[in-house]
């Protein structure tokens, strides 16, 4: 696989200020919600002593619901930084402002979904994250279980920790589809929340990021890891969003590599 290119510097010392200027935030949001969540959801939090203080590390993580980037930041014991979707950040008037505020305070930074440089610009922007010795999450399934299986991981988690180095530590999140299900509105203030942090897994003897075979065999190893931790069906296919054209309807069709 190419490697992704690497951005001019001012854009990299763009992302890492973002990062800085969202630290206050998130200590304030992070103090301010994490106790109140805590009440509603009294979180069952297992292996947290897994997740090294210091240093760069991947959160691998199963997704079943919204608040599901909610609960990982405010409940992980270090600060965890993630990708939103751009739309999350680009609402107007008040209500846009305080949307904007809010999930840059949780460490999210907005990132445009989609194939081809989309995906590379995301994976780029992760690396320097990394890079900086920060923490970050990320979803192998690439989007939401809409039926509450398991789905095939994508690759682009593998590649980030072959080409950083970074250990992952796989997460198993537990009855966040019962507190806020697909397509629900708001989130229900009654059932209990369960994550659980496995060991961190080094996958550096499947090999270079450039071979497709070492992250797919990493791919696999994260997902099993995630599977023994979440307990879910297996679907056994990938999460495909729903093609919006034959162009995109056909890419699903051929072989090719899920990032």
């Amino acid at each position: 696989m190419t490697e992704a290119p690497t951005p001019p510097e001012t854009s990299a010392e763009s992302s890492a200020d973002e990062l800085a200027r969202a630290g206050g935030l998130y200590y304030l949001v992070r103090w301010g919600f994490g106790p109140l969540a805590r009440l509603i959801y009294r979180p069952r939090i297992e292996g947290a002593n897994n997740i090294p203080r210091s240093g760069p590390i991947i959160l691998a993580s199963n997704h079943l619901s919204f608040i599901d980037s909610f609960v990982l930041p405010l409940f992980a014991p270090r600060p965890v930084y993630f990708l939103a979707k751009s739309s999350y950040f680009d609402g107007t008037g008040m209500k846009g402002w305080i949307s904007n505020r809010f999930f840059r305070a949780l460490g999210a930074t907005p990132v445009q979904r989609g194939a081809g440089q989309a995906a590379l610009d995301a994976l780029d922007q992760q690396r320097r994250i990394l890079q900086s010795g920060k923490a970050i999450a990320l979803y192998p399934e690439g989007t939401r279980s809409l039926d509450g299986r398991l789905y095939k991981g994508r690759t682009g988690v593998a590649f980030l920790a072959l080409e950083t180095g970074a250990k992952v530590v796989p997460v198993g999140i537990v009855g966040t589809n019962d507190a806020m299900p697909v397509g629900a509105k708001w989130p229900r203030l009654s059932p209990r929340v369960t994550i659980r942090y496995g060991e961190p897994i080094d996958l550096s003897h499947h090999g270079a990021a450039s071979s497709g075979r070492a992250r797919r065999q990493a791919t696999d190893d994260i997902m099993t890891a995630i599977h023994a931790l979440s307990g879910q069906e297996l679907a056994g296919t990938y999460n495909e969003v729903p093609a919006q054209n034959p162009v995109e309807r056909l890419k699903q069709v051929l072989p090719h590599e899920r990032r």
